[in-house]
């Protein structure tokens, strides 16, 4: 079934100005009636203008309305029919796990940690080309944010509401995540899979290098980002207002320094095959990551019919251009009689 649609719809609005075109020709015929009947007695103007048609020159403004009218619809770009095209997309599927602890708002990589590892999130996923995305937060839990998708603005979405207050049970479960990660790919492929694992690598919960292994044996790749100071760093406290009150301090009343855990990290990694990176303020940290993802094998994500609509302006500019030249070869006067020209003679 054919079906129309416009390519700039709001263009359209244009097609108020047929109604006024109407009403501007309908003024002009009026006001020259008026300036006529002014100007002598309409018997006698009748026999000198004869020759006037005002049946031609209601077809020639008609033609102008008309013109108008098609010239508009051109601009909107009507598209009609349907082309049916296949499309094949070839990618790995990546999940990208970000740890939304408290520790994550420690300010030694500027503006934060959080917003360091969003910032280069987005980054990435403007570099993806047929790959699906996935976004994954974590902290005392894991919860997936975006399943796999090939939707970028979708994925960028679900990032850009991603903060500490996201998950309510505080700590830094990274073995959870990479276990809610390996749930989140397609169980039935060995390779074609790469978690990227962003934290500070403090982790609270579990044993991350046997989630490692759980990885590995599913075909999961893990490239881990550390993110943060090693010498440790006080975590700022905020009110509701954002405003800084201060840092976090355990019961005794000892501010709370984050570290970050460079070797849990680096062993997560060489466990399934991946590397590991420390995010700093000049680098792009995820662009290399991508880079050794862009050598993995490819696997057909995407094998689809759909429908490509074909432009058809073209038509209705041939029909206001057809317009046009017939209002200018269509003489507003017409031929006398004979018998009509002999009695001027």
């Amino acid at each position: 079934m054919e079906v129309l649609r416009f390519a700039n719809p709001e263009l359209l609005h244009l097609l108020w100005g047929v109604p006024v075109l109407i009403v501007f020709f309908i003024w002009v015929v009026r006001y020259k009636e008026l300036l006529l009947q002014r100007f002598g007695e309409p018997a006698i103007l009748e026999r000198l203008m004869a020759n006037f048609s005002p049946a031609r020159r209601n077809a020639k403004q008609a033609l102008l309305v008309l013109s108008y009218l098609f010239f508009v619809i051109a601009l909107a770009d009507p598209q009609i029919g349907t082309r049916m095209e296949e499309v094949k997309r070839e990618g790995v599927d990546i999940i990208v796990a970000i740890d939304v602890s408290r520790s994550m708002l420690a300010e030694d990589v500027a503006p934060n940690r959080l917003e360091k590892a969003k910032q280069e999130v987005s980054r990435l996923i403007d570099m993806l080309q047929g790959d699906r995305i996935g976004v994954l937060a974590f902290a005392g839990i894991a919860h997936v944010q975006c399943p796999l998708t090939l939707d970028y603005s979708a994925a960028k979405l679900f990032l850009s509401i991603i903060d500490t207050d996201l998950i309510p049970q505080p700590g830094t479960a990274i073995a959870e995540a990479i276990r809610t990660s390996i749930r989140g790919f397609n169980e039935k492929d060995r390779k074609h899979k790469v978690l990227i694992l962003i934290t500070d690598g403090e982790d609270h919960e579990g044993e991350p290098v046997e989630a490692a292994k759980e990885a590995e044996q599913e075909g999961v790749i893990i490239y881990t980002v550390g993110i943060g100071d090693p010498q440790g760093v006080p975590i700022p406290e905020y009110d509701r207002y954002g405003n800084q009150v201060g840092f976090k301090k355990d019961r005794s009343g000892s501010v709370v320094t984050t570290r970050l855990d460079v070797v849990t990290l680096q062993k997560i990694a060489y466990q399934t095959g991946g590397k590991y990176f420390l995010a700093n303020q000049t680098s792009s940290e995820l662009k290399d990551i991508y880079e050794e993802i862009s050598k993995l094998e490819k696997k057909e994500l995407v094998s689809r019919q759909f429908a490509q609509y074909e432009d058809r302006f073209q038509i209705f500019i041939a029909l206001g251009l057809i317009c046009l030249l017939l209002e200018i070869f269509i003489p507003e006067r017409k031929k006398l009689k004979k018998e009509w020209r002999g009695r001027f003679v």
